[in-house]
């Protein structure tokens, strides 16, 4: 498995000065993980020199790695506390399942497409990484063995909210998710405020692979 040399390390603080200089990421326990996790290991090594640039890069099954930005921008909103029970929907290449671990959170995490669900497991196992539990399946379904979440991050865009989902948190709870049409999505945090209640906040177009139901082997 390829390294993590000291030219990477460097790369990654000016990467996190660029996140907290330029994006405008305030939160500690975030640049902190984004400092920690080596992203050059989870995507093809033809991009490794530019693993720190603030840019998605291709990985299996015609999917990406979200920019750092994005991730930094998503992990900030779902404002996680040590021990929380975070869900996470679209594990993709294992990324920011990586830094939602580095900020010290209970990981559950669902991936739709074989390749990269098989992928992670196995960089995870080389990179001495533990999420509490790792599922091939449909992220419209989530976990509902595992309910309630104190969080739940959606790393794909949604053409309609996924209610099921929203069951799923506690009150008091936190979503982060992408929704709308496949080329452009909006970025928005719904808060549990009752078992039946929930507070909208927009925080401006994104762009994600689409979310899919059921599985690709």
């Amino acid at each position: 498995m390829a390294q993590d040399s000291f030219v990477h390390k460097g790369k990654r603080k000016i990467l996190v000065d660029y996140l907290r200089n330029r994006i405008g990421i305030s939160d500690e326990n975030v640049l902190s993980a984004m400092n920690e996790v080596p992203r050059h290991l989870f995507i093809e090594s033809i991009f490794e020199d530019f693993a720190y640039e603030d840019r998605a890069f291709p990985i299996l099954a015609h999917q990406t790695i979200s920019h750092p930005s994005t991730v930094a921008e998503q992990s900030e909103l779902l404002q996680v506390q040590e021990g929380e029970k975070v869900l996470e929907i679209g594990t993709g290449c294992g990324y920011q399942t990586a830094v939602l671990l580095a900020m010290k959170a209970l990981v559950y995490t669902v991936e739709r497409q074989k390749d990269l669900f098989d992928f992670s497991k196995k960089k995870f196992r080389e990179m001495g990484l533990y999420p509490k539990f790792q599922s091939f399946g449909d992220g419209f379904a989530g976990l509902p063995t595992f309910a309630p979440f104190d969080k739940i991050i959606v790393t794909c865009g949604a053409s309609v909210l996924p209610t099921e989902l929203l069951k799923q948190l506690k009150v008091g709870g936190k979503m982060v998710i992408p929704l709308g049409p496949t080329d452009e999505q909006v970025l928005y945090r719904f808060t549990k405020i009752s078992p039946t209640e929930f507070e909208k906040e927009e925080f401006g177009a994104y762009k994600f692979v689409p979310m899919l139901g059921k599985t690709n082997q």
